[in-house]
């Protein structure tokens, strides 16, 4: 197997099983989830993709996001706060913004 391959195989792992313990997921809840989250970031990184998301609110959000470079404006100065693996981060392309969502509140992909 390579290693690009097990890498992947132990990020959705890793993040089902959060998924399992933070969300109460059933494990192949979580799963779907972490397969669809990673679909997601691998689409964003050479797209504009259209998802829907679950707000905190409760309510059904449409995005239009990307994570590619030739979309975004260019990012100056350093980011130090923590970093956060619950979260999905992207750049919202109707708004013109950095914007995120939790990624166990993901829906699905348009």
């Amino acid at each position: 197997m390579s290693t690009n391959l097990k890498n992947q195989m132990k990020e959705v792992m890793s993040l089902a099983w959060s998924f399992v313990k933070r969300n109460g997921f059933s494990m192949s809840e979580a799963l779907k989830c972490a397969w669809a989250n990673m679909k997601l970031k691998a689409q964003m990184k050479n797209k504009i993709v259209k998802f829907y998301f679950q707000k905190v609110d409760g309510t059904m959000r449409e995005a239009y996001g990307t994570l590619c470079e030739k979309y975004m404006p260019t990012v100056t100065g350093s980011d130090k706060r923590a970093k956060n693996d619950t979260i999905q981060t992207y750049f919202d392309t109707e708004r013109g913004e950095f914007r995120c969502f939790k990624k166990a509140n993901l829906l699905k992909i348009a």
